[in-house]
């Protein structure tokens, strides 16, 4: 059986406003919309209600697409309260934090899912302060790459042409 991946919001949100953009690749957007539809890519209700916080586009373009939004399962509930016992400053209420991280690696240990996100684990001598997506999958034994990483083991391949 294929892969399954978990996207973090910075893995929807930069690639639409920045590389990917539906303007420049509408072809990527595309491809993730089948992935969803195969069951291969998911985000989690939080994700969508992070993305819901800005209308650029991807807001209306995940709408409809209700089939790349996994809901919330007990299973997913509890595993939750375990990463949040365990680290709980990866969210920080009224902060400019993502309220999604814990979620998305909670639907990706539930689902044996590979996350995908754009954060990079904390070096050792910073620990204190932040704790980042993949700090969190390394500890519950989760995979995680980065969305160039996940462009890759999915086999998308982009051509470039003249306008």
């Amino acid at each position: 059986m294929s892969k399954i991946y978990s996207l973090d919001s910075n893995a929807l949100i930069e690639p639409w406003n920045k590389y990917y953009s539906i303007q420049l690749c509408p072809e990527y957007w595309e491809i993730l919309d089948r992935l969803g539809k195969e069951g291969r890519i998911f985000c989690t209700e939080e994700v969508k209600r992070e993305i819901e916080k800005v209308d650029d586009g991807l807001k209306s373009w995940l709408s409809k697409r209700p089939h790349l939004v996994k809901s919330i399962s007990n299973e997913v509930q509890q595993k939750l309260r375990e990463i949040l016992v365990s680290f709980p400053n990866i969210i920080s209420v009224g902060a400019d934090r993502s309220m999604a991280d814990p979620w998305v690696i909670a639907h990706a240990f539930v689902t044996n899912a590979t996350v995908v996100s754009k954060e990079y684990a904390v070096p050792e001598r910073q620990k204190d302060s932040r704790i980042k997506i993949p700090d969190v999958c390394r500890h519950f034994g989760v995979p995680c790459i980065n969305d160039l990483q996940f462009v890759n083991e999915v086999g998308i391949k982009f051509s470039a042409r003249l306008g």
